[in-house]
């Protein structure tokens, strides 16, 4: 029996392929047959212009362009008059993406890893409430203002100053890892283009910016602050720590003391 959800036609749109391929084989043995998957975020909108798809399932960090750049030009064409249903699934457990993502259009933001029956329930209840328009809930309080004071101390601690762009990057690194730290391990393919994403630049930038913080720290020679802050002796004047090392050392810290 065909149902608003099997005829509808589906856009997977995910640069991880074994993550969209298992998305399609699951949909399609629910009887959703009309599915497109691709990686590319031009790509994506390409095919939205032509095919005008019903659903889009995204991910935020896509090469071309970002999840984004593609709601807002969906948001925006003129091409596309229907504008198909869009659910945001990502890595990215932060509440200014989530209402960023609601604001250009998404239905739903879903952080990853997410399961496939959940993702089908979220797409059943667009189709039987279609005036819901909200993201899914991201756990933050106010402990965020206490992280970021102790994020502050410690970047004080060590000498980094806070009128230097990576400053603000590598704040917000941290808290990425402290909210997921997998995260640690894809720095170039996630964590700095979802900063770039967030304060609109390059992911270049970001990894530079970020480099250039530390070695200012290095270069003050508040060496000894930084050992006596982790409680033992982790570097020596004449070596840096990579910004995923630093990075992850600040987000254990945190962690252990409860962040």
């Amino acid at each position: 029996m065909e149902t608003e959800i099997t005829k509808s036609k589906f856009l997977i749109v995910d640069d991880n392929e074994s993550q969209r391929k298992n998305l399609v084989d699951f949909l399609q043995a629910e009887n959703i047959p009309n599915i497109t998957d691709c990686g590319d975020g031009a790509e994506a909108l390409a095919f939205c212009e032509n095919e005008k798809p019903d659903f889009i399932i995204c991910d935020l960090v896509l090469p071309t362009l970002d999840g984004f750049e593609l709601l807002e030009k969906i948001s925006n064409s003129t091409i596309i008059e229907n504008k198909p249903k869009i659910i945001i699934t990502s890595s990215l457990k932060n509440e200014l993406f989530a209402q960023k993502a609601v604001e250009l259009g998404a239905s739903y933001y879903m952080v990853k890893p997410v399961s496939n029956e959940v993702l089908l329930k979220r797409i059943k209840d667009i189709v039987s409430v279609p005036s819901v328009v909200e993201p899914e809930p991201v756990v933050r309080n106010s402990k965020n203002r206490l992280l970021d004071e102790k994020i502050s101390n410690i970047f004080i601690t060590v000498g980094i100053p806070a009128h230097i762009k990576g400053y603000q990057f590598l704040r917000e690194a941290i808290k990425m890892a402290i909210d997921n730290p997998e995260i640690i391990n894809s720095i170039t393919k996630q964590l700095y283009p979802s900063i770039a994403v967030h304060f609109e630049t390059s992911a270049s930038k970001v990894e530079r910016a970020i480099r250039h913080a530390i070695e200012v720290a290095w270069n003050r020679g508040k060496i000894e602050n930084i050992n006596n802050l982790f409680g033992i002796k982790v570097y020596n004047s004449n070596e840096k720590p990579t910004n995923g090392e630093f990075i992850a050392l600040v987000a254990d810290k945190m962690l252990i003391e409860g962040a």
